[in-house]
């Protein structure tokens, strides 16, 4: 069987994942070890070694075509092929197949239902939705994954919408605020509009201790304003991270 000649200049990578550029009108693509762009641009993986098939800079990975030094002279300043995969990989965008980007939408969609589920709750019942619910009101109001955005800043930005198919509100968080200077009462008074509800309000010689119900975005507010207006002599503390009913028992 005759040899098969492959160009010098051509280099053959399987099972790999691309990471392309586009800079000066040219292509340019790295080979990386699949799962370890993501680790990488989250800074769990160090080792550029780990993540790189090759330190080597190419026009086209699929046909093993490498950049020409002229090309990475002229977009990245200088040739130093680790310096400029580095660039690439913090700056490319990450290709991959139909069948990839179709599950990693698809568990995108799940852990953005499971996160409302978490947050959520029937406002008449107290009690969370199943996943497959929150899933299916998603699908009614043609919600879409957005691949660059975190599941977590879609989940809460879509929440409102939510609310045209589903009865829903963000499930409560129980704090205790305790003040004991001269400024609880003007403290008192300011965090008001910031409580969803009051369960328990006690006094003694000029102190606060209050037991209240709020929504998890005003708990860093409160938290600022009382080590503001306390100086030191009050606290925040998180009692229940949600208010939920399970069955006709409150979960405390």
């Amino acid at each position: 069987m005759s040899k098969i000649f492959t160009p010098t200049n051509q280099i053959r990578l399987t099972n790999i994942a691309v990471v392309r550029i586009k800079k000066t009108g040219k292509r340019f693509e790295i080979a990386c070890y699949r799962n370890k762009v993501v680790s990488w641009r989250n800074n769990l993986e160090k080792d550029i070694d780990e993540v790189l098939q090759t330190h080597t800079v190419f026009s086209n990975v699929s046909k093993g075509q490498v950049a020409k030094k002229e090309d990475l002279i002229k977009a990245f300043g200088n040739d130093n092929q680790t310096e400029i995969c580095k660039e690439i990989l913090a700056k490319g965008e990450l290709q991959v197949s139909d069948k990839e980007r179709h599950s990693a939408l698809d568990s995108s969609f799940k852990d953005i239902a499971t996160i409302i589920t978490e947050k959520c709750v029937n406002p008449d019942t107290k009690r969370p939705y199943p996943v497959s619910m929150i899933e299916k009101a998603l699908k009614d109001i043609h919600f879409s994954v957005n691949p660059n955005h975190n599941s977590k800043q879609q989940a809460l930005d879509v929440i409102p919408k939510l609310k045209s198919v589903l009865p829903l509100e963000r499930a409560r968080m129980r704090v205790r605020v305790i003040v004991t200077n001269k400024n609880a009462k003007k403290l008192r008074e300011k965090m008001d509009p910031l409580i969803s509800e009051v369960e328990n309000e006690t006094w003694e010689d000029g102190a606060l201790n209050l037991i209240c119900l709020i929504d998890p975005g005003q708990y860093r507010e409160i938290e600022k304003m009382v080590k503001s207006e306390a100086k030191g002599a009050g606290t925040v503390d998180l009692l229940d991270l949600k208010e939920v009913t399970e069955g006709d028992k409150k979960l405390d």
